[in-house]
């Protein structure tokens, strides 16, 4: 009996605790703040206590104030790099949706896609950018957005393609039987089926178009963007200032991956919300 009896203490004392609801999403929420305080105060005792130069990493606090004393044009410039951002995501989304659409509908369009997509994935945008802001002027922000669209067509082509192969062949058949023409198979069947890897792709895409909108401003064209005004700063030897320019852009590119994120969560209600009633 005390043979058996002690694997099952052993046993019971093995078994991971299992946090409740509100713990978990409290630790959520505590950890990165608690990971963020961290490193801003061990930002700011190198600078303070052992001395580095703003040269090298300007401190948190003369970052901030920069941040509020600029803050009109560092929030003019969020408006013009989101604006490019915005274009050209929803553009490239769109692109890679109906592409991997007819991609997943005729193989050899597949075929012929694949390599094209490979090659475009690899593209550099520090050599694109000045090749576009010198096509279309210095004063134009077509070739920020066509960069952005460019980069968030990939990911969404990627992962639609990915979805619409998720579909099982024998649910196809059974709604080609019931005689559903080839739109009703995609809106009620293949879409449905896909939506998940769409959302990823387009989650995935938007802070590619920030990143992307930001190079291309970053090598010429208007000075008005964000990427323009982190060279024009670091170029004149505002430190500070050029990182209070970053701290703008992190910030614009996580208020895009929240709304997408945001999306994602309203187009999983509903369909909840349908089942139950």
């Amino acid at each position: 009996m005390s043979a058996t009896a002690a694997p099952t203490g052993t046993n019971r004392l093995a078994r991971p605790t299992r946090m409740g609801p509100r713990t978990e999403t409290t630790l959520r929420i505590v950890a990165p703040i608690a990971v963020g305080l961290i490193v801003l105060g061990t930002w700011q005792f190198l600078v303070s206590v052992v001395g580095v130069s703003d040269y090298l990493l300007p401190s948190p606090a003369s970052i901030i104030e920069e941040f509020i004393a600029y803050w009109p044009s560092i929030a003019q410039a969020m408006l013009i790099t989101g604006t490019n951002a915005l274009l050209g995501l929803l553009v490239g989304s769109i692109l890679g949706i109906l592409v991997a659409a007819v991609a997943a509908r005729w193989r050899p369009i597949d075929q012929m896609s694949a390599p094209v997509v490979a090659s475009l994935a690899v593209i550099p945008i520090v050599a694109l950018a000045p090749v576009l802001n010198s096509m279309f002027g210095a004063d134009s922000q077509f070739g920020r957005q066509a960069i952005a669209a460019l980069a968030s067509f990939v990911p969404v082509f990627i992962n639609t393609l990915r979805g619409f192969r998720q579909t099982a062949p024998v649910h196809r058949d059974l709604m080609r039987a019931s005689a559903a023409s080839s739109g009703q198979v995609l809106r009620t069947l293949t879409l449905p089926t896909a939506r998940p890897f769409i959302l990823t792709g387009i989650r995935i895409a938007s802070s590619l178009a920030v990143i992307s909108a930001l190079v291309a401003e970053y090598f010429g064209g208007p000075r008005g963007g964000l990427g323009g005004l982190i060279s024009t700063s670091a170029a004149s030897s505002a430190y500070a200032r050029a990182w209070a320019y970053v701290l703008a852009s992190i910030a614009l590119g996580l208020l895009f991956y929240l709304a997408t994120l945001a999306l994602d969560r309203l187009l999983e209600r509903r369909p909840r919300e349908r089942r139950r009633t």
